[in-house]
């Protein structure tokens, strides 16, 4: 097989007989990470037991040396899409492959890189979905579970972690292993100069690690880190009454990482931007306080008990996602963890429910491995999670649980699907849950509730294409005298009497159900005074995400949303991520508004600065919004000379300055090197090639595209943020011959990218900012296309959705 050579996914059919024909004693697996800085030499040895017959392993090496099955040599040259056809005997077999691999820059596999910082090079493994093959030989499916025990040769100043406890025999060696049993996807290696720092807890040794370069900031936050786990430890113990089982826990922040986190057991592996070199917002600290808690989560719903088939994947998810928030809010110091989560994560689900590739929360009954990718989304978590509640609502926590540790008990270190779970609640005292799992998990897409004032009744329409009888118990806010009073209303119809009479309204601030909830005009146009004093973080976070579901839906003018932010800019939801409400403000709301909305939401955040205490975090906020909207080159530079007091220039708002300039055309490209060169970190060089993305020339939008097309390597980081960079809006016609290029040439990258990034590459490098009918047609041309890559028509498909919603938007409501 040479390295262009793609490999097709697992289908289902195909796993199912595997895993009749199979049964996997253990991996033993030998490592060298000391030679080349390109490849590592792999030798795996495999026992496995058979019922005699054919079948395949799963392989994706540079090249190979041998493989042996039974002391015969099999032929290397019948690798194709790697697979290596095998016969087996009856009973007991021993499989040995010795190949070379490369080291990856994508965020899978064996990942490495060099920290800028200082040159020292980091590597991690990253085996989720199929990318264990590209590190070790392997029977890739997560119901052939196995015992693992690695041997490592690693330069000296290496350190290695891994699933298991492990020693350093000698300088350069490190014996990992055995494991307890575990799926080949949860299978990782964290091996370089990496800062470690120990504590134990009830017993467990417990580790912290991240690049050397980052010593001190990890240091900083190591108090934090360790207190969170061990509350989540205590609170995890009460709720399951299952001891942690993998032995050591250790996290490892890890750069260039694609999720947010990896559940690895024993070893699980975070994105290394949750290490804080620059000053940061309650806001992120409570992510990582929740992501923290999710992956720790996953150590039971996971990881002692895994899914047999992906399209149960939320049994992972959901239980990580609602069981992470809720014991973040219950034993942390993030009490107000469920207003964050709503802020950040509702939003996404949402709106993954709402557009035409939306898909059951669970048994959606996807045959392909690698499609069922791209259903790992906002409707696996935070839908999943949101009916996880409702549930538990329901059942009480005492069934609920009970039904959970049944679970666990009956499938300890196995596999289950969601119908084994539902019995285990069954048989706990849940009764018959047929018709919630059937309208709940089986049914895909949201309903919308609706105020009807005229009516006084509360609508509940479920969606024409996907239709369902759910029932809502939710909480309704009312505003009067200044005061809101809440109380709770159940929709079992299609309309339910509730009297509103002329009073504001919200529907289900406190997120009890799930549903796509908008606010009718009487409420938006009260809430333009009612929201600058608004002090319940829930509320806010339940007000912004109604306008979003109005607008997207086209039931809110832009102007209006664009008033109601001017009156209380959603400064406390900054962060710069695409589900977070100033980043919606900017890419959603400000591109069918009025002429003049940047120049107004300029105006209201810079009043919001002036008005904030100095140092508070609302000031923070307000800048970075200040920041974001402003076109003055002089006034972005005299924040660069001087920020308000109260505020230091850290690396983070350097950045975000330099970029601003460089979108303006103020910024010239010897001064974006030499920012690079005065702080040559990671973020750095992520910061600086975005910054060059964002240049107003054909040079800068020249440089984005051969990054694109593979002309020009770099990391996913880098690549990502190219393509989010390169459509900044003010430059349309710059970007115009692009539009084109961009459908007549995404199909080829599969031959320079693959797996997460190659997705995520379709999302980042879409054309958003050209919005006409032209662009549409262009995609729609591209998705039916039956050659594309799946994981790419999924993108693609959601980004049109995005930009047809837009065009109907400016349709509805034509503003000069």
């Amino acid at each position: 097989m040479t390295a262009t050579e793609a490999a097709r996914g697992l289908q289902r059919s195909e796993a199912t007989a595997r895993a009749a024909l199979l049964e996997v004693d253990g991996y033993d697996i030998t490592l060298d990470l000391a030679g080349d800085v390109e490849t590592f030499d792999s030798l795996t040895r495999i026992t496995f037991s058979s019922r005699g017959g054919t079948t395949f392993l799963d392989l994706k090496p540079l090249r190979v040396r041998e493989i042996r099955l039974n002391d015969r040599v099999v032929d290397a040259d019948l690798l194709r899409g790697g697979r290596v056809p095998l016969e087996t005997v009856e009973g007991r077999n021993e499989l040995v492959v010795d190949a070379v691999m490369r080291f990856r820059n994508d965020g899978e596999g064996l990942h490495r890189s060099v920290d800028p910082a200082d040159g020292r090079h980091y590597v991690y493994g990253m085996s989720f979905m199929d990318a264990a093959p590209s590190i070790f030989a392997c029977f890739d499916q997560p119901d052939l579970k196995a015992a693992y025990t690695f041997h490592v040769r690693a330069p000296e100043d290496w350190v290695v972690v891994g699933n298991a406890p492990g020693t350093n025999p000698e300088p350069g060696r490190w014996e990992i292993g055995p494991t307890q049993p575990l799926s080949t996807y949860f299978v990782t290696l964290v091996a370089g100069p990496y800062a470690v720092l120990r504590d134990e807890h009830d017993g467990i040794p417990l580790g912290l690690s991240a690049r050397a370069s980052l010593v001190r900031e990890l240091e900083t936050d190591a108090d934090e880190l360790f207190t969170m786990t061990k509350q989540c430890f205590d609170e995890f113990h009460r709720l399951f009454g299952i001891r942690y089982p993998f032995g050591d826990y250790h996290q490892a922040f890890v750069p260039e990482f694609n999720a947010g986190a990896m559940e690895n057991p024993g070893c699980v592996t975070f994105r290394d931007l949750l290490i804080f070199t620059s000053r940061v917002t309650r806001g992120v600290r409570i992510q990582r306080a929740t992501t923290v808690a999710h992956e720790m989560a996953h150590q039971w719903f996971g990881n002692i008990v895994t899914p047999r088939w992906w399209d149960d994947l939320w049994l992972n998810e959901s239980f990580a996602e609602y069981l992470g928030n809720r014991v973040t809010a219950d034993v942390t110091q993030y009490a107000d963890a469920m207003a964050e989560q709503a802020y950040a994560r509702r939003t996404w689900g949402l709106l993954a429910d709402l557009r035409p590739s939306t898909h059951p929360v669970a048994g959606n009954g996807e045959e392909d491995a690698t499609a069922a990718l791209q259903n790992f989304d906002g409707i696996s978590y935070t839908k999943g999670s949101s009916i996880l509640k409702q549930l538990n609502a329901r059942l009480g926590d005492e069934v609920f649980f009970a039904g959970v540790v049944d679970h666990m008990t009956r499938h300890r270190f196995g596999n289950a699907t969601m119908h084994d779970l539902v019995a285990s609640w069954e048989r706990a005292g849940g009764g018959d849950l047929s018709a919630f799992t059937d309208s709940w998990l089986r049914t895909a897409g949201p309903d919308r509730i609706l105020l009807d004032r005229a009516a006084g009744t509360i609508l509940r329409v479920p969606p024409a294409e996907h239709p369902a009888d759910r029932r809502h118990t939710i909480r309704v806010a009312s505003e009067r005298d200044g005061r809101w009073e809440v109380e709770q209303v159940v929709l079992d119809g299609p309309a339910t009497a509730y009297d509103a009479g002329d009073r504001p309204v919200l529907i289900d601030p406190y997120e009890d159900s799930w549903g796509a909830v908008e606010p009718d005009a009487l409420t938006v146009t009260a809430l333009r005074e009612l929201l600058p004093g608004m002090a319940d973080g829930q509320l806010r976070a339940a007000v912004w995400n109604g306008v979003k579901s109005a607008l997207r839906s086209g039931a809110l003018d832009p102007a209006d949303a664009l008033a109601l932010v001017e009156a209380s800019p959603p400064v406390e939801d900054t962060e710069d991520t695409q589900r977070r409400t100033m980043a919606w403000v900017f890419h959603e709301l400000l591109p069918v508004s009025p002429s003049g909305a940047r120049e107004r939401l300029h105006h209201a955040v810079m009043a919001r600065l002036a008005s904030t205490e100095p140092g508070s975090e609302m000031q923070l906020t307000s800048l970075r919004a200040a920041i974001a909207s402003c076109t003055d080159p002089d006034r972005l530079r005299s924040w660069l000379a001087a920020t308000p007091p109260g505020i230091s220039l850290d690396l983070d708002l350097r950045w975000r300055i330099l970029g601003r300039l460089a979108t303006v055309g103020a910024a010239d490209r010897a001064e974006l090197r030499a920012a690079l060169e005065a702080e040559p970190t990671a973020v750095s060089r992520v910061q600086h090639t975005a910054a060059l993305a964002s240049i107003p020339d054909e040079e800068a939008k020249a440089f984005a595209w051969d990054r694109f097309t593979g002309v020009v390597d770099v990391s996913n980081y880098e690549l990502t943020a190219t393509g989010f960079a390169m459509w900044r809006g003010g430059q349309e016609e710059l970007v115009a011959p692009y539009v084109g290029r961009y459908f007549d040439e995404l199909p080829a990258t599969v031959a320079v990218r693959s797996g997460w990034v190659l997705a995520d590459a379709a999302e980042a490098f879409f054309p958003t900012t050209p919005v006409d009918a032209g662009t549409v047609e262009r995609a729609r041309a591209l998705i039916a296309d039956p050659a594309l890559d799946a994981s790419m028509r999924r993108r693609v498909i959601d980004e049109t959705d995005d930009l047809v919603r837009r065009l109907a938007v400016r349709a509805a409501y034509p503003h000069p």
